[in-house]
C-alpha cells in the first residue's frame, strides 16, 4: 500500500529515497488504531522496521509546522543491542528527519564518551544507543530523560539474550509514565512478554511474521551442505568461489574461529575483513566501509559483532558453524534478502550434526535444499559463464583503448589475445579446493579405498570376551594370532563389544584359521581357553539381536546373571568384584560355562 498522509518533510524524504509503497510493518504502525498507543511488533529482520518506528514517532516529535526546534531534553530514545545496529538506525533516522531540523545523537561503546556528552548537551531530539552506554550517560547526568515522549526497544529479544535486562529496566524506570513504548522483536519469547507487561499499557500487538506458514524469510533461499569436519574450510572456499557474491558474510561462533578463518581466506587470496568482539569501533567502521566501497567482498564475523549490519550488496550468508538455535539462524540469515532483494543462506553441516540441523530447520519452519559442496568442475563451469557474460557485455572504448588493441593485434592473433584475457581473469581468482563428494556411492567407494589390500572379502570370527571382561587390543591381538597360527598382518578389523569381540580374517585363509583355532581350544594343564568360532551375523547384526534379547533390569529372576564390576577387593572379605582377565587372574566368569570361557590363558604371542 502507499503511505498515508504524512508531514511534508517526512514525505519528501521518503520520496527522495525511492519509498513508493509501505512495507507491511510500516503500513501496520501507521494504521489509525496504532496512533498514540504502545506497540509490540513482531517483524522479520530486513522488513523495513527502522523506518517503521521512525514513522511511528512522528506525532511525538514534530509540531504543526513539521519542524523540531532546540530541545532541553530528547523526545525519543531508541535502544539497540549492538554498536553496528545503533549506527545503522542513526543513519536511517537522520535522512528520514533531515528536513525537520531534528538532530540525532548516537551513544555507543567504543566511542569517545566526552564527545557524546557534548552532542547530548546540544539539544538532540532523538538519542540512539546501546544499553550500557545509555545507562552510563544517564547515571552521570548527561542524558536527561525527563521529557521523553517515546522509547523504542529495537531487537529486544537479542538485548535480553545478551544480558541487558538490568540496564533496560534502569533506563525505562527513569522515563515518564506518559511515554509511548514501542517494542520491536523478531521473536516473542516469555521474557519479552514479561517486559511488555511491565512497561507498556494496553499495547497493540502487530505481527507481520506469518503464524502458520514458514517463518523463513521469503526472499532467502536456504541451502545445507554436508561435509566431514576436517573439510569445513575447503567447503567455505568452494562456496565463495561458486557463488562469487558481491558481498558475503561468514558466521562463526567464537573470536578464535573468526581470527583463524580470516587468516586462512586472506592467505588464499580473498578480499576479506573480520568483525568480532576483540575489534575496536574504529576497526569495525573501517571493515564495514571496505565492504561498502568494494575493497573487501567477504566478512567473517561472530553473531553479536554482525548484529545490525546492513549492506545493500550482501547476497550470501554462510553459517560456517551451526547456529545455537532457530532464532539465531533467522537473525544471521536475515542479513541478506533485505528490501525486496534475493539472498542465499547456506549451512555447512558436519555429517554427525545433520539430524540436529534438520530438527532446527523444522522448528524454524524453514525448508532447506540439501546439496553437495560445489566441486571444482562446477565452479569452473560457473566461471566460464560469468566470464562470457562479462566480456560480451556492451562496453564503451576510448581512442587510447583502441590504439592499444590495434598494437596487440599486430603482435598476436585474436585467439591468443582472447586466451590471455581469460588467463588473466582466472589468475585473479582463488583456486577451488578438492572436497570429498557427499553422495552415498562416493562415501561407499571411499570406504572401499580405505580397506587394506587383501581384505576386500573377509569372514567374521567371534570370541566370548568383551569390555566387561577387560578386553584390550594390546593382548587380544597376540591371542588371536597364537590361536590361529597367523601374523597380525592377516587380521582385519577388530570390534570389541560389551560381552564379545569380533575380528576379520580374509576368506582365503578362513578355513585354515578356523581349524587351527579349534585345535588350540583344548586346555593344556591348568590353562583354559577362550572359545573362537565363525560368526555368520557379524558385529552389527549381533548387536541388534542382543538389544532385542536384552533382559529388563527390573526382572531379576529371568535367568541372566549381571556382570560384576572389576575391583580391588576380589578374594578379600566383603569383596565380590573380580579382576580383569590377564596374567594372574582367577576363576571363570559367573554365569558362563567353564568350557567356553577360561580366564587363565597365556598372553605371550
Amino acid at each position: 500500500m502507499t503511505f498515508p498522509a504524512l508531514p511534508t518533510p517526512i514525505a519528501a524524504a521518503l520520496e527522495e529515497r525511492g519509498y513508493a509503497e509501505a512495507t507491511s510493518v510500516q503500513a501496520a504502525v501507521l494504521e489509525p488504531e496504532a496512533a498514540g498507543r504502545d506497540l509490540v511488533v513482531s517483524a522479520q529482520t530486513g522488513s523495513g522496521k527502522t523506518v517503521a518506528f521512525g514513522l511511528a514517532m512522528v506525532p511525538e516529535l514534530l509540531g504543526a509546522d513539521g519542524r523540531v526546534g532546540f530541545l532541553q531534553a530528547p523526545l525519543a530514545l531508541v535502544i539497540t543491542p549492538t554498536r553496528e545496529l545503533a549506527l545503522q538506525v542513526s543513519r536511517e533516522l537522520e535522512w528520514l528527519y533531515a528536513r525537520t531540523g531534528a538532530r540525532v545523537a548516537t551513544c555507543v561503546g567504543g566511542m569517545n564518551p566526552s564527545a557524546e556528552r557534548k552532542v547530548l548537551n546540544s539539544g538532540p531530539a532523538i538519542v540512539v544507543g546501546t544499553p550500557g552506554r545509555l545507562r552510563d550517560h544517564f547515571e552521570r547526568g548527561a542524558l536527561n530523560l525527563a521529557n521523553l515522549a517515546v522509547a523504542v526497544l529495537d531487537e529486544a529479544d537479542e538485548m535480553l539474550d545478551m544480558g541487558f535486562r538490568e540496564e533496560l529496566e534502569a533506563i525505562l524506570d527513569a522515563t515518564p509514565d506518559t511515554r509511548r513504548t514501542l517494542l520491536f522483536s523478531a521473536t516473542m519469547p516469555r521474557p519479552i512478554e514479561a517486559l511488555a507487561r511491565r512497561y507498556q499499557n494496553d499495547a497493540l500487538r502487530i505481527a507481520t511474521i506469518g503464524e502458520g506458514g514458514a517463518r523463513g524469510h521469503g526472499d532467502i533461499a536456504y541451502q545445507a551442505v554436508t561435509v566431514s569436519p576436517p573439510e569445513v574450510e575447503n567447503a567455505v572456499v568452494n562456496l565463495l568461489r561458486f557463488h562469487e557474491a558481491e558481498t558475503a558474510i561468514l558466521f562463526c561462533a567464537t573470536r578464535e574461529k573468526v581470527r583463524h578463518l580470516h587468516a586462512t581466506l586472506q592467505e588464499r587470496g580473498f578480499a576479506v575483513v573480520a568483525l568480532s568482539g576483540e575489534h575496536s569501533q574504529s576497526e569495525r567502521n573501517q571493515a564495514l566501509q571496505a565492504l561498502r566501497d568494494g575493497r573487501a567482498r567477504v566478512c567473517v564475523a561472530t553473531d553479536v559483532a554482525a548484529r545490525g549490519i546492513d549492506l545493500p550488496t550482501l547476497s550470501l550468508v554462510v553459517h560456517v558453524e551451526i547456529p545455537r538455535d532457530a532464532e539465531t539462524l533467522q537473525h544471521r540469515s536475515g542479513r541478506t534478502g533485505r528490501a525486496g532483494r534475493k539472498g542465499i543462506a547456506v549451512l555447512i553441516v558436519p555429517f554427525s550434526a545433520r539430524r540436529r540441523v534438520e530438527q532446527m530447520l523444522g522448528r524454524a519452519q524453514i525448508v532447506a535444499e540439501w546439496q553437495d559442496v560445489p566441486s571444482p568442475e562446477a565452479i569452473a563451469t560457473r566461471d566460464r559463464e560469468r566470464l562470457l557474460e562479462k566480456l560480451l557485455a556492451p562496453t564503451e572504448f576510448d581512442e587510447a583503448d583502441r590504439e592499444l588493441a590495434q598494437r596487440l593485434l599486430a603482435e598476436r592473433s585474436p585467439e591468443d589475445i582472447a586466451a590471455m584475457l581469460v588467463h588473466a581473469h582466472r589468475a585473479r581468482m582463488p583456486e577451488p579446493e578438492e572436497v570429498t563428494a557427499n553422495t552415498r556411492e562416493a562415501r561407499a567407494e571411499a570406504q572401499k579405498e580405505r580397506h587394506r589390500p587383501g581384505f576386500e572379502d573377509t569372514v567374521w570370527f567371534r570370541m566370548e570376551i568383551g569390555r566387561s571382561d577387560g578386553a584390550d587390543p594390546r593382548w587380544l591381538l597376540p591371542l588371536i594370532c597364537r590361536r590361529g597360527h597367523i601374523t597380525r598382518n592377516e587380521i582385519g578389523a577388530i570390534r570389541i563389544g560389551q560381552a564379545e569381540t569380533y575380528f576379520q580374517i580374509p576368506r582365503a585363509i578362513a578355513d585354515k584359521y578356523a581349524a587351527a583355532a579349534a585345535r588350540t581350544a583344548e586346555p593344556q594343564g591348568e590353562e583354559e581357553v577362550v572359545l573362537i568360532e565363525r560368526s555368520e551375523a557379524g558385529p552389527r547384526e549381533a548387536a541388534r539381536s542382543n538389544r532385542q534379547l536384552r533382559p529388563s533390569r527390573s526382572n531379576a529372576d529371568n535367568g541372566f546373571v549381571k556382570a560384576k564390576p572389576v575391583g580391588r577387593n576380589f578374594g578379600k572379605p566383603g569383596g565380590g568384584a573380580r579382576p580383569a582377565p590377564g596374567p594372574g587372574g582367577g576363576g571363570p566368569k559367573p554365569g558362563k560355562p567353564a568350557h567356553k570361557f577360561k580366564r587363565k590363558f597365556k598372553q605371550q604371542p
